[in-house]
């Protein structure tokens, strides 16, 4: 293998596992050692530079930050990342101050379709750099579905004000309760850009099912029912409520449906429980509130009678999976299996839908519905001054997905703007800085604590049901925050190799906790990692390969196990070894929004 390029960005940067696995690339153990520090503050700043909304992702993120920890690979349970982002925005000081303005303005004008998080993010980025921004929204305040989905008792609302706010306040021009209805019409306007945020807004039905439309006063589209809840349209709901649906929106109906009155609710889903694609957390959460989650059920029928719904009929199912990774669902044969309900709330997915968007624009669809897009990195449609983002560009995702689309995108619109070409994109902030004091004395520290992880404390389960405003999750106290903190691996603290120091004592592997680091004859890549003391089986991570040493051997150190402790760098009598603090921002059209001292 050739030496590893420790200068390319993205190496260190794929080795921070939870930076990489976060679509924003929010730098988590720089954030979370400044929570450690009790500097909420800047870890506020540090999360807003890069997710926008850390008060409302430290309450909803769908956490790809967590699997991808380090921690978790030396015990059960990784770092609390996402419970950690609320702690900066829960303790925090007022930071408008420290939040940039609208810039002086440049004479282009930009329409942004849709509220929601990515939209907002395009506008955060753009302000600074004195774009005239038009927000539009049909809904009476931003928020997109992050208002109309998420139920208040995960989300406050006066957490979602304040953090829309800070953006808003950057001088966007709000054209609120206004339904944009004709592409064509926004093209006629003059806006240099127009970019696309819509969200995917259309919940799927079950249009064929016998009885859908008897049944239909009582049988209600998730996303659309959770919209009217939070707007405050809707105040209660029958007694017997089903769920139909395995995601997030299920779970986020269903523990509604209790707070409105539901007595009997349960999640009847068609899939093998372990194969739901709601969160691991979102599913203990209903069932914590006494909703059970019923698994392999496919719905048969509406039952209907004297003209009213009286419950479902399901088909008994298992799971069959096939060599080619398939899924089929297989009926058992039984008789089917008849529950009585009130009302159906139908959250079994959403679609994107641009009936507003005219034929002769330009701009082009995919058979599935979605945008002709460029590519992932420019959002840039058919048309080349519109761009789309967030679920409206490539189907529903997740917040964090809308907010690092809006990042590319407000790239591409600036860059488009100056009329420069959008594949030559800026690169990511990077510094990689040795945290040396001493002979053996480091800027951070490297011990690694034993804790478990914390548990969030819950408000009383009957308080809850009792009032949907109520927020469940109180989230950690200081003391709590410390400790959590305290288990980060600081994996951003890398281990960087000199081969011209290096005299071959073995004192690093020796000291090693994990057998990571390896003097080895040099090879091919799949005969080198199976001659590792640890065969290097994880082929998504890299392997840290040196030049030639004096005895012609290589250093190799796989860096899927090292835990970033710092032993070898101590332990190495000619500082071989250094640790080096590597901190990676993506670039974004408004370059270091936010300064942390």
């Amino acid at each position: 293998m050739k030496p590893t390029d420790t200068s390319d960005p993205e190496y260190f940067h794929k080795v921070v596992d939870c930076q990489y696995a976060c679509p924003a690339h929010t730098p988590v153990p720089a954030y979370i050692r400044l929570i450690a520090q009790k500097r909420y503050t800047d870890a506020y700043l540090i999360n807003w530079e890069s997710n926008v909304f850390p008060g409302v992702l430290g309450r909803t993120c769908d956490r790809p930050c967590e699997p991808a920890c380090r921690r978790g690979r030396v015990e059960d349970e990784p770092v609390a990342i996402c419970r950690l982002k609320r702690v900066a925005a829960d303790f925090k000081d007022d930071v408008a101050g420290s939040l940039p303005k609208a810039g002086p303005a440049n004479g282009k004008k930009i329409a942004l379709i849709g509220a929601g998080p990515a939209s907002l993010t395009v506008a955060r980025d753009l302000a600074p750099l004195g774009y005239e921004l038009h927000l539009y929204d049909g809904q009476a305040k931003g928020g997109g579905f992050m208002r109309s989905q998420i139920p208040s008792f995960r989300l406050p609302e006066t957490v979602l004000d304040e953090e829309i706010g800070y953006i808003l306040d950057m001088g966007v021009v709000t054209k609120f309760d206004t339904y944009v209805d004709s592409m064509a019409e926004m093209l006629g306007k003059g806006y240099d850009a127009v970019f696309v945020g819509s969200g995917a807004p259309r919940g799927r039905d079950l249009p064929k099912l016998p009885n859908r439309k008897e049944a239909d006063a009582n049988i209600h589209i998730g996303i659309n029912w959770l919209s009217s809840v939070a707007f405050e349209h809707t105040k209660k709901i029958g007694k017997r409520v089903i769920v139909l649906g395995g995601g997030n929106t299920a779970m986020d109906c269903c523990r509604t449906s209790r707070r409105l009155g539901g007595e009997d609710v349960k999640v009847i889903v068609r899939s093998p429980f372990a194969d739901m694609k709601a969160s691991p957390w979102e599913k203990e959460d209903a069932m914590h509130e006494g909703i059970p989650i019923l698994e392999n059920h496919v719905p048969l029928e509406f039952v209907v009678e004297n003209g009213k719904l009286t419950g479902m009929t399901f088909d008994k199912v298992k799971a069959v999976y096939h060599n080619d990774g398939r899924r089929e669902l297989v009926s058992t044969g039984e008789e089917p299996e008849f529950f009585p309900c009130d009302d159906v709330l139908i959250a079994i997915g959403q679609e994107n839908a641009f009936p507003w968007i005219e034929k002769d624009t330009g701009i082009r669809f995919t058979s599935w519905g979605t945008p002709i897009i460029n590519d992932d990195e420019t959002f840039q449609s058919t048309r080349k001054e519109v761009f789309f983002g967030g679920d409206a560009a490539f189907g529903p995702a997740n917040i964090i997905t809308a907010v690092a689309h809006g990042h590319k995108a407000a790239v591409s619109i600036d860059l488009y703007c100056q009329g420069k070409s959008l594949s030559k994109r800026p690169p990511p902030h990077v510094n990689l800085m040795s945290q040396k004091m001493g002979i053996h004395e480091w800027s951070y520290d490297s011990i690694p604590i034993n804790d478990k992880r914390k548990i969030v404390p819950l408000v009383d389960l009957k308080k809850a049901l009792k009032d949907r405003s109520v927020e469940v999750e109180l989230g950690f106290s200081e003391d709590s925050a410390f400790v959590e903190a305290e288990r980060c691996l600081n994996c951003d603290a890398q281990t960087v190799f000199s081969a011209g120091d290096c005299i071959e004592c073995d004192a690093c592997t020796d000291i090693c906790p994990t057998s990571c680091i390896n003097f080895v004859q040099n090879g091919p890549e799949d005969d080198l990692r199976q001659r590792l003391l640890v065969p290097a089986e994880n082929r998504e991570q890299d392997l840290y390969v040196s030049g030639a040493l004096q005895t012609g051997k290589v250093m190799v150190k796989d860096e899927d196990l090292c835990l970033h402790c710092g032993l070898c760098a101590e332990r190495c009598p000619t500082a071989a070894w250094d640790m080096q603090m590597f901190f990676y921002n993506v670039a974004k059209a408004t370059p270091d929004m936010v300064r942390v001292k």
